[in-house]
């Protein structure tokens, strides 16, 4: 194979390297698709029907776990709070009857049969008084909230506070003051972008190189790559793209990755060591790929047949041995100068 000489001051511009084997990287690249982790959405709703008399929030607002979100004005909690206190009362009074009655029973002094209609009537009414008191936890209303009806503190026995069940940002607020709700009705959407879920679809033959726990590269569009571990493969594929679904959970404290976005999703595969060369070191002459490859008269272009590229090295397949010396660095100067002689010498450009 023809060499051609370099000119001093192209000379001084190379680098050659020894051809050696090393493990060159199979980057899989897919389109991404950034997707809310429904752990991380609150669709908060109303537990009871009434009337919106306030609404501490608006959309965009960062809340806190257990902050107030609306006040809902209802009499059928008003109704349920007044007999939780008369129940509260019945119970309290029934119980220190059934308590005196058991004293007086030890000391002989009531019958048999009191004492029975004592207890029983106690039971019933703390029965009844517990009733009442799960349907309000039921409705939303803390332990603390009873604890103060139970004290006569709580002034606004009739309203219900709507709280957010999870810190985040307000994305939906479907309710304006004055508007009247039912049990169910879907008030405020709150979701936690601190941590997002990253979907794509792979080939069958490229998921088979995965498994869950490897690390993959989420490359927004112009934004700062982030990597995140691999969660899942779909078990089966998809009927109609006959491809694997994958997923990704992203760490997002700075919230750069936005849900519904479009992103680049890269994961790699290191194979067997192989033949590689560096990325710049291949060059294309006469529409043939290849490199310079330094002999003892000079340097020679030698075609080469590549395989897998990435991380910057490019893997051999045929057309070097081991050991050869290969132009890294200058590669233009001496490929300028190949061509300069094939003009010169009528052999095309």
């Amino acid at each position: 194979m023809k060499t051609i000489q370099a000119p001093t001051a192209v000379q001084d511009r190379l680098r050659t390297e020894a051809l050696t084997a090393r493990a060159v990287p199979d980057v899989v690249t897919a389109p991404g698709e950034v997707a809310l982790d429904p752990k991380q959405v609150a669709k908060i709703t109303s537990r009871i029907e009434g009337q919106v008399e306030k609404i501490h929030v608006q959309l965009g607002d960062h809340v806190r776990s257990g902050q107030p979100l609306a006040a809902i004005g209802s009499l059928h909690l008003d109704e349920l709070v007044q007999e939780y206190l008369v129940a509260k009362a019945q119970a309290d009074v029934a119980e220190n009857a059934f308590r005196r009655a058991e004293k007086l029973k030890a000391e002989e002094i009531v019958t048999e049969r009191r004492f029975v209609e004592e207890r029983g009537h106690y039971l019933e009414t703390k029965v009844r008084f517990q009733h009442i008191r799960e349907k309000l936890l039921n409705m939303g209303l803390a332990q603390s909230e009873l604890r103060e009806l139970e004290q006569g503190s709580h002034e606004e026995s009739h309203r219900y506070t709507l709280t957010s069940p999870i810190a985040g940002t307000v994305i939906a607020q479907n309710v304006v003051r004055g508007q009247g709700v039912s049990p169910g009705s879907e008030l405020f959407e709150v979701v936690d972008t601190s941590r997002v879920w990253v979907f794509a679809n792979l080939p069958i033959e490229q998921a088979r190189k995965f498994k869950e726990g490897d690390v993959g590269t989420i490359v927004p569009k112009g934004g700062e790559p982030v990597t995140a571990p691999l969660t899942y493969l779909a078990p089966v594929a998809d009927e109609t793209t006959r491809t694997i679904r994958v997923r990704f959970e992203v760490s997002n404290q700075q919230r750069r990755l936005k849900p519904r976005e479009y992103v680049d999703v890269k994961l790699t595969v290191v194979g067997s060591p192989s033949l590689a060369v560096p990325v710049p070191a291949v060059t294309m002459v006469d529409n043939v790929r290849g490199v310079f490859v330094q002999r003892e008269t000079g340097y020679a272009f030698v075609p080469i047949e590549v395989g897998r590229e990435g991380g910057g090295w490019i893997e051999v397949r045929k057309g070097l041995a081991e050991g050869e010396r290969i132009v890294i660095d200058g590669v233009f100067d001496l490929k300028n100068v190949l061509l300069k002689e094939h003009i010169e010498s009528g052999e095309g450009g």
